[in-house]
């Protein structure tokens, strides 16, 4: 997969990089016990893919008694966010391993995530990582959050490299969309929060892999 058309890997923060959603189900949960709210059918699937701006409009829409503004309500999951995401996060398996070595090969690393720039930043910071990464792209950043491709595109200009170049990671199928839709090969990472959702994944992904070894030691499966 580390050939020499591949110049720059683009990864998503969540569930890609770090095992995370958890984190965001537990604020969810809470949230909407502290505010009394029903959380509707389909709740987080609805989310998948959105930014952090668009996820908290969202959630205006579907608690429209909630007494928060799109700014407030960032804020607040924000406090609850940045100590799980400083003080309790680590790189999933291989990933440190795959990033060093394509570095040492001159590759470029970027993000691209749906997540809020600071907590990203909190994030890399609090595992000791922030020089392995040369860009972060924020779907809040660009007109419009995943599956479209603004992100991707977005760290691929920052990185400067030609989206054909560039192999994405990501653990969502609306995340794999968007890698797919700005021209990019994309490998599905496995996670157990998106585990009902592997056959779509395998479905609309290059490669997929169970961990970052298999990237290293040519194990992954090629899907297409």
């Amino acid at each position: 997969m580390l050939n020499d058309k591949i110049e720059a890997l683009i990864f998503d923060l969540d569930g890609t990089m770090i095992d995370s959603m958890r984190v965001w189900k537990d604020i969810d949960a809470e949230y909407i016990e502290k505010y009394h709210l029903t959380e509707p059918e389909d709740f987080h699937e609805a989310m998948e893919g959105l930014s952090y701006t668009e996820t908290a409009e969202y959630f205006l829409k579907v608690f429209p008694t909630l007494p928060k503004t799109v700014e407030e309500l960032k804020e607040e999951w924000y406090e609850m966010a940045l100590y799980k995401y400083s003080h309790e996060m680590e790189l999933k398996e291989g990933l440190e391993t795959l990033i060093r070595s394509a570095r040492a090969e001159g590759l470029g690393i970027g993000i691209a995530t749906s997540n809020d720039r600071k907590l990203v930043e909190a994030c890399l910071k609090g595992m000791g990582v922030e020089e392995l990464v040369d860009t972060i792209a924020t779907s809040c950043e660009v007109k419009k959050g995943k599956p479209a491709p603004d992100v991707y595109l977005k760290a691929a200009g920052d990185l400067g490299v030609a989206p054909e170049h560039c192999l994405v990671f990501e653990d969502v199928p609306m995340g794999i969309m968007a890698g797919k839709n700005a021209g990019m090969k994309v490998c599905a990472v496995d996670d157990w929060f998106s585990a009902p959702q592997m056959e779509r994944k395998k479905e609309l992904a290059d490669y997929y892999i169970k961990n970052y070894y298999e990237i290293l030691n040519h194990t992954f499966e090629v899907l297409s």
